[in-house]
């Protein structure tokens, strides 16, 4: 998400984390647990994404004027139907590939760690 290096940091830490847990889970627990924390990634990964747009076009829609009523509405609307895909999608992980839901929850998790890492370091870094 080209934009604020905070938000690109806690992105690519996301990833990492992501990718290494799912590492780790498929080591220990086996491919459904794996595929789990990766289907949780991919849920999050699109949520990051729309939260961030989303935001981004509700921001732009807000200085536009006289027609930022729509433009907001028309905004509200995506991000509404993108939670509902997002929604589909984890009942599909769920229900019909049969991931593991603890797995679905530790790869959704990787935002917050990822959101983690960065705080301690801008703690460490401001630290006299």
């Amino acid at each position: 998400m080209a934009g604020d290096p905070l938000v690109d940091r806690i992105g690519r830490n996301s990833i990492i984390i992501c990718v290494v847990a799912a590492a780790a889970a498929l080591a220990l627990w086996g491919v459904r647990v794996g595929a789990g924390v990766l289907g949780g990634g991919l849920l999050i990964a699109i949520s990051f994404y729309t939260l961030g747009h989303g935001v981004a076009a509700l921001v732009l829609a807000a200085t536009g004027g006289a027609t930022a009523r729509q433009a907001v509405a028309g905004t509200l609307l995506k991000l509404v139907l993108r939670y509902a895909l997002l929604g589909f999608l984890a009942y599909v992980m769920i229900a019909r590939l049969r991931l593991h839901p603890i797995g679905l929850l530790a790869g959704a998790s990787s935002v917050a760690a990822g959101a983690f890492i960065e705080a301690v370091r801008l703690l460490a870094k401001n630290r006299p």
